[in-house]
């Protein structure tokens, strides 16, 4: 089940790919949908985040039309490792 078109609220997903020399990644949400989001999104400021970590964050319009992952917040103790 895919989430509705337009949605922008709080989302949950997992961080699936970080580019630390880029600041560049990519979550996915849990409907499957990828979205970019830039270093300077992680909430708590340490501009560096693991692939695998369960996150929640809220979307914006981004470039090119495309909506970009804001405020990405980690949850503690979260990893690829994780079983849900």
């Amino acid at each position: 089940m895919a989430a509705p078109a337009g949605t922008t609220g709080l989302r949950l997903g997992r961080v699936t790919s970080f580019d630390a020399t880029r600041g560049l990644g990519t979550v996915t949400d849990d409907f499957g949908a990828v979205h970019a989001f830039h270093a300077t999104a992680i909430a708590d400021g340490s501009r560096c985040i693991d692939v695998g970590t369960r996150v929640s964050y809220s979307l914006a319009p981004g470039h090119g039309g495309r909506h970009e992952a804001r405020t990405v917040v980690a949850f503690v103790g979260t990893s690829d490792d994780d079983t849900g």
